[in-house]
């Protein structure tokens, strides 16, 4: 019954900016939990690009690291993830993700039980 929305995809110009942002309709019953953001390209394997969990510990990608920043809305049900600096290899379907039961912020994909439906970062150049 937990529902993720991404949004704010696009396409930049390598070096621009953009945020996501993921809406849980419905959070997650079992405590703790963790969010996290992943990526997929064509004919590539998911990865994890962030993760946050319940007491606000955050985990990021050694590729992502210094350039993107995952923050969460608590009043709003949102989880952020800002990207700066963006780089052509960042495009990709990026996806929003949950675990319930999750004690540590992890970017294990198996780990996850619930996904968006994903939102698309092209970076030219």
């Amino acid at each position: 019954h937990v529902q993720l929305v991404e949004s704010g995809g696009g396409s930049v110009q390598a070096g621009g900016a953009l945020t996501l942002s993921c809406v849980v309709s419905v959070r997650p019953i079992s405590s703790p939990f963790c969010m996290g953001w992943f990526r997929q390209s064509p004919g590539k394997e998911r990865e994890g690009v962030a993760a946050i969990d319940s007491d606000g510990s955050i985990t990021y990608a050694d590729s992502v690291k210094g350039r993107f920043t995952i923050s969460k809305d608590n009043a709003n049900n949102t989880v952020n993830l800002m990207m700066n600096s963006l780089k052509p290899e960042d495009t990709a379907m990026y996806y929003c993700a949950a675990a319930a039961g999750m004690d540590w912020a992890q970017l294990d994909v198996a780990r996850y039980n619930y996904w968006g439906q994903g939102t698309q970062v092209t970076v030219l150049g």
